[in-house]
């Protein structure tokens, strides 16, 4: 046991890596959210009695270090996920649909079976991402995606390209940095066979993690402080910092941008000025509710348009073993700024009527519209992300944190060994 005792402040999917990681290094981990539970932006709400997810998220197989922490804490991934090769399939069936196997030559031989692109546009996607792999999947930091797939024909950008950089990094294409882009491209479908995979949650949210890391934290002696507000940060002479008063050898800021400036202001201006800098796009979650329906499979593609909000489609009941979220259908409405400023209201609405073009007359209704409006960052050229060290024992996690990713579960994950790494709490 090292003896060191550190401040987690935040219990999103951050917080809780690090808070985990640092008490199974030999650390004393003491962790404060405002909240009442655990998961921060990915956790599960309730609605008449029905479990929810404040948002729909999916992982990737790609997501190693996620896996992992479940694992630790005793939430088997092959018993809460649904792993399925990466399929972009809309209601028809048609689609781009990875087969199992190496990741290159299922990619190539997706797009040559993709049966709604002529010859010429499945041999330009192709060629493209030959020439994104012989680049090393690099691009110059100012690029957007819009500028490069531009050579691409206008039809494969519209039902494969911009669905898949909103989905990964919720900005669009006019906007979302081709760098990161093509770093998530490279990690997802180029980096080997399974990395592709959809790993579609089975349960809700906390269950996959939130719930499982807490009740692992309080058997190895971890101290969880929930609807607690830390206040005020103080630097000692000695390199310690109180929190409230309270001592600790380090501190880490797994909370939001906006709450670890606040608290980082007296101490970084700098790192505080570019945390509060930040922007944001919403995400947008319509919950349809109809007993007994059924999606042609859980995860549908969706063609967004200026009547219909959403991008994707989700059979919960399809997906969910128990039967308790039979008839439940998550649709998500990514890049949601224009939707949000129209209302939730006209969102549900208008994601209603996109439901029944797209699947027929199936006796739909709302069940519930849940905004999370700082869903993530803007994922932008040349962003000014904050780094993870703050000052001397103090740094910061989580997916706004300068790293390579968007703003991912993986990324948050990844971000907590980051910063443990940088206060010297991690012996591997």
């Amino acid at each position: 046991m090292s003896g060191k005792s550190l401040a987690v402040v935040g219990a999103g999917w951050a917080g809780l890596a690090a808070a985990v990681r640092a008490t199974e290094a030999g650390h004393h981990v003491t962790l404060f959210d405002m909240a009442p539970q655990p998961g921060g932006r990915a956790r599960a709400v309730e609605h008449d009695g029905l479990v929810l997810d404040n948002g729909q998220h999916i992982l990737i197989g790609a997501y190693r270090e996620t896996l992992a922490l479940m694992r630790t804490v005793g939430a088997e991934p092959d018993a809460l996920l649904d792993r399925r090769p990466l399929a972009l399939i809309d209601p028809q069936g048609r689609g781009l649909a990875l087969p199992r196997g190496p990741a290159v030559p299922a990619f190539v031989r997706a797009v040559l079976a993709h049966s709604a692109w002529p010859l010429s546009e499945r041999l330009a996607l192709l060629a493209a991402a030959l020439r994104w792999r012989l680049g090393g999947f690099r691009a110059e930091p100012q690029r957007t995606v819009a500028d490069l797939v531009q050579s691409l024909p206008a039809r494969v950008t519209a039902t494969l390209i911009e669905p898949l950089c909103v989905a990964a990094l919720n900005t669009p294409s006019s906007q979302a940095s081709a760098q990161v882009f093509l770093r998530v491209l490279r990690d997802a479908l180029f980096s080997g066979p399974g990395a592709a995979d959809l790993l579609l949650p089975r349960a809700p949210l906390s269950d996959l993690l939130p719930a499982p890391a807490a009740r692992w934290l309080v058997e190895h002696g971890a101290e969880l402080r929930w609807t607690a507000r830390v206040q005020r940060l103080e630097p000692m002479a000695d390199a310690r910092w109180r929190v409230d008063g309270e001592v600790f050898s380090a501190v880490l800021l797994a909370c939001s941008a906006h709450e670890a400036a606040r608290l980082a202001q007296p101490v970084s201006a700098r790192w505080a000025h570019d945390a509060a800098a930040l922007r944001y796009e919403p995400i947008v979650t319509v919950y349809l509710q109809s007993p007994g329906a059924r999606l042609p499979c859980p995860m549908v593609a969706l063609q967004a348009g200026a009547d219909a909000p959403a991008q994707f489609a989700f059979d919960l009941g399809a997906l969910d073993r128990s039967g308790a979220r039979d008839g439940l259908f998550a649709f998500v409405v990514s890049g949601a700024n224009a939707w949000v400023e129209a209302g939730l209201d006209a969102t549900a609405e208008a994601t209603l009527r996109q439901a029944r073009s797209a699947f027929g007359e199936i006796p739909w209704r709302v069940l519930r519209t849940i905004a999370e409006r700082r869903a993530t960052f803007l994922c932008t050229p040349g962003l000014l992300r904050p780094p993870t060290p703050i000052a001397p024992g103090l740094a910061a996690a989580g997916d706004y944190v300068d790293g390579p990713y968007p703003a991912t579960l993986e990324g948050a994950v990844r971000s907590a060994l980051t910063a443990l790494d940088a206060l010297g709490l991690r012996p591997w």
